[in-house]
């Protein structure tokens, strides 16, 4: 009997040992968890601090620019920049949208006193940079504004280096074996503007491509179909001629299934000759659309 108590004892005080051990090593695990929870929080807390520190100056440009429009441009332009009773409409206007921020901050600068603005070259560059950005906020990022590169540098490209101009008119200038541009870049955007350029040869209906013809005279003429029904084809050269083929005289008609411009533009122009020459094709555009909005102004003042 006693040696029966002695064990339920000595269990007993095993059992207080363990549930106190269970005790300790729950209470080492919370206070392991909380401690990393607490380093975690800091963690996060100094992170937060570092990413405020890191763009302060872009949140003080944004809202210095935000004030500097509603404390001094509003009075004409209106708050939301649409225009008022002494000022145009800044925000959706053609002619407006397609400047590059160099020269609406050329604008602010020399001002247009003949037109009742003031020039604001007093202040520093930087202000006058967050009065531009401010207005591209109320543009909506219009993706007309914000060209990839120098439109001036891209038409010296067109009508030079590039030789787009051999093949292609713009403006009522240049060639026309290939299609005009003026408004070609309206519904792309850069990304797609200049994959066509780089690759000319994606998704291309053979149809639309090179046409090579062998003539029973042993003639060879390769160019683009014009115009082509079943007794004839209206075939044009590169060098712009225009030869009505009849069908009977031809041996072989291919599509050669290639576009006529140049597929090499990748390697032979770099990647700012390029932008330039996309912001070019924006540009032209935009010019476009301003010089018809003015156009319909003028109508509807007459």
């Amino acid at each position: 009997m006693t040696d029966v108590r002695s064990r339920i004892t000595t269990w007993s005080k095993a059992g207080l040992i363990l549930l106190s051990s269970r005790h300790f090593l729950c209470a080492a695990t919370a206070s392991a968890f909380f401690a990393a929870c607490v380093l975690v929080l800091q963690a996060g807390a100094q992170n937060t601090r570092s990413a405020a520190r890191k763009n302060p100056a872009g949140d003080s440009a944004a809202e210095d620019g935000r004030k500097t429009f509603e404390s001094i441009c509003a009075t004409c332009h209106g708050l939301d920049g649409r225009g008022g009773e002494r000022g145009p409409d800044l925000v959706s206007r053609a002619e407006v949208v397609a400047k590059s921020d160099a020269e609406l901050q050329e604008i602010l600068k020399v001002g247009k006193t003949a037109a009742g603005m003031p020039s604001f070259a007093g202040y520093k560059a930087e202000r006058v940079a967050s009065i531009v950005g401010y207005l591209r906020t109320l543009q909506g990022g219009n993706k007309a504004a914000r060209l990839p590169g120098n439109p001036v540098q891209g038409k010296m490209l067109f009508f030079g280096k590039a030789k787009c101009s051999e093949c292609h008119m713009i403006g009522g200038r240049g060639g026309f074996f290939g299609q005009d541009l003026t408004r070609y870049a309206g519904k792309r955007d850069v990304d797609g503007i200049r994959a066509a350029i780089i690759n000319p040869n994606k998704d291309l209906d053979p149809r639309r491509g090179l046409v090579t013809v062998a003539l029973a005279d042993s003639n060879r003429l390769t160019g683009l179909a014009r115009n082509e029904d079943n007794f004839s084809l209206q075939l044009q050269t590169p060098d712009g001629t225009f030869h009505l083929l009849n069908k009977a005289d031809i041996l072989r008609l291919t599509y050669d299934g290639k576009s006529a411009m140049p597929a090499d533009y990748g390697s032979t122009l770099s990647t700012t000759e390029l932008n330039d020459l996309v912001s070019f094709l924006l540009r032209t555009v935009d010019a476009e659309k301003a010089s018809k909005a003015k156009e319909a102004e003028d109508d509807v003042d007459e």
